[in-house]
């Protein structure tokens, strides 16, 4: 019997699917007959829905901003990733091998639904399950032969942050401005050019990794949402890692025995180089500067969607300032 849940109730709908188009869908991609369709809460970027059918669990993402041009970088990834036995989403292909589809008249995905749950609130153990997982993910992807750049590095911030710099206090303004300067700054460093590279995932905070088994001993089972990834330096994944997972939400600080778990486990796959040490907290404050200013841009100007709940940006300005106030070497 087919389940279908109000999805204006619980996420952020750009764009709403018929049962007949996932029906659809799911005959394209032979998978099925449809069960359950249900829209996954939280999204700002893109629609997402929990798909269900006879022949399993899957998750059907429609892509709000990212072009059909665009997507295939991401896709692929995914694709190469799994296939080098990196746990993530894989794509579904429809009979003549496409991954990107389209639904509703925008593009879209079916990959399948990873098991486990995301751990918001994170042991050593997780953190260094993410820091031996992404230091693997890094070195699978070195023969990635597709390119694209982070879509929201450096030449974003450079955009955005006149934009948003109307909506912020004094001290707000000379913050971001002068911590822009700086990355502009690292950016044209000799350093930062020996800085290896490769695919990055861009976005890997607590909710977009699943985990199972128990808390003392915890399986990671998937990285997922990549749809921010592109090629930029490892060291800057590294750094909003450490960002996210490896601090106190509360007050932005730095947690050093999850930080260190993590740095320790990454390394025991691929140890950092000088450059990477030598500008580790540079890395640090970039990662927090793009977090500041994309939440300042959802927050302040943002798009109309059902229950669309921008995250915090104040957040990312407090991470800032402890990265400014007490630096983290290696």
């Amino acid at each position: 019997m087919l389940t279908t849940f109000n999805t204006l109730a619980v996420m952020a709908v750009f764009t709403e699917v018929s049962e007949s188009s996932a029906q659809e869908l799911l005959t394209q991609l032979k998978l099925g007959e449809l069960l359950e369709l249900k829209g996954i809460q939280g999204g700002i970027e893109n629609t997402n829905y929990f798909l269900t059918s006879s022949t399993g669990h899957y998750v059907l993402t429609l892509f709000e901003r990212l072009t059909h041009e665009q997507l295939p970088f991401y896709l692929y990834l995914m694709k190469h990733l799994a296939q080098g036995g990196i746990p993530v989403p894989d794509p579904m292909s429809n009979q003549d091998g496409d991954i990107l589809l389209t639904v509703e008249g925008k593009p879209a995905a079916v990959v399948n639904r990873l098991r486990g749950k995301s751990e918001l609130a994170p042991t050593p153990a997780h953190c260094a399950a993410v820091g031996d997982m992404l230091a693997r993910m890094h070195i699978v992807g070195r023969d990635y032969n597709r390119q694209q750049p982070n879509l929201r590095g450096l030449p974003w911030w450079n955009e955005t942050v006149p934009v948003v710099l109307p909506h912020l206090n004094e001290a707000q303004s000379t913050l971001i401005q002068t911590e822009l300067a700086y990355q502009n700054h690292i950016a044209a460093s000799s350093a930062y050019t020996a800085l290896p590279r490769g695919p990055i995932h861009a976005d890997l905070f607590r909710d977009n990794v699943m985990f199972d088994g128990t808390p003392d001993a915890p399986e990671l089972t998937g990285f997922f949402d990549f749809y921010f990834a592109g090629v930029d330096t490892w060291l800057f994944d590294v750094a909003v890692c450490l960002n996210d997972w490896c601090i106190t939400h509360a007050d932005g600080t730095h947690d050093a025995a999850k930080a260190q778990a993590f740095i320790d486990a990454y390394q025991a796959v691929r140890p950092f180089t000088a450059a990477e040490r030598q500008l580790l907290n540079p890395m640090l404050r970039a990662g927090a500067l793009r977090f500041w200013t994309s939440r300042l841009w959802d927050f302040y100007l943002p798009r109309e969607a059902s229950m669309l709940q921008p995250h915090d940006p104040t957040h990312f300005e407090r991470v800032l300032q402890q990265r400014l106030a007490n630096p983290v070497t290696l």
